[in-house]
């Protein structure tokens, strides 16, 4: 038997480990859908056991998905100039550490500086997936490759809720919260030795020149428009705060005239300049961040009212959460196999219809809600009604948007697009997380549907705009031989 970790050689014969090398991959991603999502049913756990308050736990929640967002560009390039299998173990080991630390955080303060140090592990380790799957396989198994991530990562994320509610509710060994960051230590061991062993080395680019100052931009601009959602309803909303947002406005403007800059200087940017000088693209960056702000605002906030206005536990509330996750796979799978082919961007139109619909009879179902006799029946219909019309554009989203830029720029506009569609979530969660606490219960559950509402209008106006065809899925991956796709880009991070 050879030697199952040597450096790759070129020759026609497929690498002997690669569905290894797929497992891992697999591996990798669902740990961050678990991340993204488990935490979501911790907050009366959290509550009692740290003393976290509302904001204490949008941050929690919502700044894992700051520092991933704001990473995975950057990350994407450290894999071009270091190799992808260095940055993925790097990432993948750092991931582990952070989520014992996690684990044993003493106060919420540790907590969220964990919760943001886990995300930028994230950052550095997701992006080489797509990267080190492209080395090792080829044609018609690199789009079966891809065919199997898609059921799998959305199974991840319907689990989420559901398993941070099972550990949680069975206390073991007395760790409650605690275990569902401790999880992630066998998984990310056995993920580390199996990749350690079995992904085959490849030298990285020195050539390729890393844009730290545009990524300092990015992060700083990130973080000046989180910060001051998430602590305004608290503060009062001082001076402070709407500075703050200007700020971030500025600092994203600078980034675009800093890229175009390097760029125009022979060095390589962060994004390709060209991308941004393409409208349907620009207002795809919009239509993302708002549609996935106001999805997994109004997942977060439909695990709030059924932990704190109905009283649920955190099992019955991760259980709460399966009618949403299970129509979004519904929808996904109606729009990916009927739709988007055959009626276009329309299906991106039609589904926003039908989540306010189910937004619509979600707010009636609340109105005639009993608190004394209430069950998670009395709301199933709006919110599987409201997960269809999720999945619908989940599904096309991002074949619409890639139709918009060349081949050579689907590498870097996907890596944009994850990165702004995890940003997008984590301003989510501070602007629903304000809106429920604001005035909880089923008060704040009405708000946050008027909220998602606005949200969904603004989405679909922005769909008109985008291009009437998405780009085929193969395309997607730079799967095709004629497409000269960077590989420091990431594929779409499926968040149900």
């Amino acid at each position: 038997m050879r030697d199952p970790s040597p450096t790759h050689e070129e020759t026609t014969e497929p690498y002997r480990w690669r569905w290894l090398i797929l497992a891992v991959m697999i591996v990798a991603e669902i740990m961050d859908l678990l991340d993204a999502s488990i935490v979501n049913v911790a907050g009366p756990d959290l509550e009692r056991s740290l003393g976290a308050g509302s904001v204490g736990l949008q941050w929690v929640i919502g700044g894992y998905a700051l520092t991933l967002g704001a990473g995975l560009v950057l990350g994407g390039r450290l894999g071009d100039r270091y190799g992808r299998r260095r940055m993925f173990l790097i990432g993948l080991a750092a991931f582990t550490a952070a989520s014992l630390l996690c684990a044993v955080a003493p106060n919420i303060e540790s907590l969220i500086a964990f919760r943001l140090l886990q995300g930028t592990a994230g950052a550095m380790l997701l992006p080489q997936g797509l990267g080190l799957l492209r080395e090792n396989f080829s044609g018609p198994e690199l789009t079966k490759v891809f065919a199997i991530f898609g059921p799998v990562l959305g199974l991840g994320g319907i689990i989420g809720p559901v398993l941070g509610g099972f550990l949680i509710e069975g206390d073991f060994f007395g760790l409650g919260w605690r275990s569902v960051f401790l999880i992630n230590l066998p998984i990310g061991i056995a993920a580390l030795i199996v990749a350690a062993k079995f992904v085959p080395k490849k030298a990285g680019d020195r050539t390729v020149r890393v844009d730290m100052t545009g990524a300092a931009l990015i992060v700083a601009s990130c973080a000046l428009l989180v910060l001051p959602l998430n602590q305004g309803q608290e503060n009062g909303w001082p001076l402070w705060t709407w500075l703050s947002m200007a700020a971030s406005a500025i600092g994203f403007t600078l980034f675009a005239l800093q890229q175009r800059r390097t760029a125009a200087a022979g060095r390589e940017p962060l994004v390709t300049p060209g991308l941004l000088r393409k409208p349907a693209f620009t207002v795809g960056l919009g239509g993302i961040a708002l549609f996935f702000g106001g999805l997994i605002g109004t997942q977060l906030v439909l695990t709030l009212f059924l932990q704190i206005g109905q009283h649920f536990t955190a099992g019955e509330a991760g259980l709460g959460n399966l009618p949403l996750a299970v129509g979004t796979a519904i929808g996904g799978a109606i729009s990916g196999a009927f739709l988007a082919d055959r009626i276009g961007r329309k299906v991106l139109q039609i589904g926003p219809l039908v989540q306010l619909a189910g937004a619509a009879v979600l707010w009636f179902e609340l109105d005639g809600l009993d608190a004394a006799s209430f069950s998670i029946w009395d709301i199933v219909p709006g919110t599987t009604v409201a997960g269809i019309g999720a999945g619908m554009v989940i599904a096309a989203l991002f074949s619409f948007i890639l139709a918009a830029v060349d081949d050579n720029e689907i590498g870097s506009a996907s890596g944009v697009l994850s990165a702004v569609q995890a940003v997008g979530g984590s301003i989510g969660v501070a602007v629903f997380g304000s809106v429920f606490f604001a005035q909880a219960k089923t008060g704040g559950f009405h708000r946050a549907l008027i909220v998602q509402a606005c949200l969904l209008m603004a989405f679909f106006a922005i769909t008109f705009l985008l291009p009437k065809k998405g780009r085929p899925e193969d395309e997607q991956h730079g799967i095709t031989p004629d497409t000269a796709a960077d590989d420091s880009g990431t594929k779409q991070h499926l968040t149900v």
